[in-house]
């Protein structure tokens, strides 16, 4: 599409790689997206078809961690993560989902929708489009408990968007912030979180967040090419040790951060798998109090 912005045409590595994690044996698989290649245009379905051949995918891997060690690693991690923590809260009983930033993620159908419960997928409009078009492909229609929604959240009112499709703002919510942050203005970031600060008790929050010290040179983690790809395009990120007090500021509550140890520990070792995780991106959990 000649419309697609360079932060939405981020949309579709991670779902390549989510979709070509099918080929690995399912004794050692850390993702199950039955969903992710019907999702992805004719070029990137390709793509991950030549994926079935191993040689084929250990390129397709090499390639990626040029740009960054343990880039690979931290997508399929990362995309694990937020899988299980939309099924733990769908089975604490909340019944309504906001992906914020929801790209070609197929969660809203493979796990929101099934369970019951309402999704509500927000993304710039080249996104949304795109989506709009899968699903009609896929299903014929736009599934019942699905909504997507076109955003600017650089400047849309979050809380008019959410009521006009059917949000109920009075019940607890996950909201879902999967590798969205990292494109934000600080004052964007920072009036999302006002948004999500009039969230009712007992919501749940999972966002993803760069490292300040990558973004700002201190540290390149290995990974100077892809900061040097970025520049400009990446504007907020911040250290490990401020994201509780931030949290704090809009009512939320820290409840873990995780990155390649916690990876390791719950999802590769007992997998048998030996790969690295990019050490510039930490996924966070929080509870609205």
């Amino acid at each position: 599409m000649n419309d697609r912005s360079a932060s939405a045409q981020t949309a579709l590595g991670p779902m390549v790689i989510a979709a070509a994690e099918r080929y690995t044996p399912r004794r050692q698989r850390l993702l199950d997206d039955e969903l992710a290649v019907r999702f992805l245009p004719p070029a990137g379905r390709w793509i991950v078809r030549a994926c079935r051949w191993q040689p084929v995918r250990d390129l397709l891997v090499r390639v990626t961690e040029r740009s960054a060690p343990g880039l690979w690693g931290s997508m399929l991690c990362r995309k694990r993560y937020a899988d299980d923590a939309a099924a733990d809260a769908l089975a604490a009983g909340i019944e309504q989902v906001v992906i914020l930033g929801a790209g070609l993620d197929t969660k809203a159908c493979r796990l929101v929708a099934p369970a019951g419960a309402l999704a509500f997928e927000l993304d710039q409009r080249a996104n949304t489009d795109d989506k709009l078009r899968r699903l009609r492909e896929i299903y014929g229609q736009v599934p019942e408990r699905v909504r997507v929604i076109p955003v600017d959240f650089e400047g849309d009112d979050l809380a008019a968007v959410l009521a006009a499709s059917g949000f109920d703002s009075g019940r607890p919510a996950l909201f879902v912030w999967e590798a969205v942050t990292q494109y934000l203005t600080e004052e964007s970031v920072r009036a999302t979180f006002a948004y999500l600060a009039k969230a009712p008790a007992g919501s749940r929050l999972i966002f993803t967040y760069v490292r300040a010290d990558f973004l700002d040179g201190t540290n390149s983690y290995g990974a100077g090419r892809l900061r040097q790809r970025m520049t400009g395009l990446w504007k907020w990120g911040i250290a490990p040790p401020d994201v509780a007090a931030l949290l704090r500021e809009y009512g939320w509550v820290e409840r873990e951060q995780v990155g390649p140890a916690e990876y390791a520990a719950r999802y590769l070792r007992p997998a048998g798998r030996d790969m690295p995780v990019s050490e510039i991106e930490r996924f966070v959990g929080a509870e609205k109090v």
